[in-house]
């Protein structure tokens, strides 16, 4: 039997360690009932069920799921579009996010593959800083699909953004702590004319 403060009591039979439990006003637990003897312990059982699912709700919580987002291109795209989708890539990676960027092929498109190949390798060479390529270009169908992994896990991007929010709050406070400040030495000024 283990007693309420981990300290070993020994064996005792189990009339007594009812008795006990119930002397103190606690609940009988068999911590490991194959042993032999089984071990007892002596511990407020509603009080350990709550600080297991306290602990197991903060683990979710700093858990991070890395998601998969998606891409389309079109062949013919236009460059400012790519820049534009090329920027939403860049964000996803940082966020920690794998991305699957997809090149849609239509109509005679669909004999020009190897067009479709070099503008996947295109993105992946001008995002390389930030990612790294899981999976090569390959054809599905009417589409061709390259897979890019982030180099950041996404615990650490989520870490790196929040930093990142706290230091520009803290700028903006001190920011508006400044523009308070001379306002302040202004006021007693203006009283002191006007009382004049």
């Amino acid at each position: 039997m283990v007693g309420p403060k981990g300290e070993q009591v020994g064996i005792v039979r189990i009339e007594d360690a009812l008795r006990l439990a119930q002397d103190a006003e606690l609940d009988l637990v068999e911590v490991a009932p194959n042993s032999r003897p089984p071990v007892v312990k002596l511990m407020d059982y509603g009080k350990f069920k709550y600080e297991a699912a306290v602990k197991a709700r903060e683990a979710r919580r700093n858990q991070a799921n890395t998601e998969i987002k998606e891409m389309r291109f079109r062949l013919k795209i236009d460059e400012h579009d790519y820049e534009t989708k090329k920027g939403h890539v860049v964000r996803f990676l940082k966020g920690g996010d794998k991305v699957k960027i997809t090149i849609m092929f239509r109509g005679r498109e669909q004999s020009r593959p190897e067009m479709g190949r070099r503008l996947l390798m295109k993105l992946a060479e001008e995002v390389q800083e930030f990612a790294v390529v899981e999976n090569a270009p390959n054809q599905e169908g009417r589409n061709m699909s390259l897979v890019l992994g982030p180099l950041k896990k996404k615990a650490e991007a989520k870490e790196e953004q929040r930093k990142v929010r706290e230091e520009r709050k803290a700028a903006e406070a001190a920011a508006r702590e400044e523009r308070k400040a001379p306002h302040q030495d202004a006021e007693p000024v203006a009283e002191e004319s006007a009382a004049e």
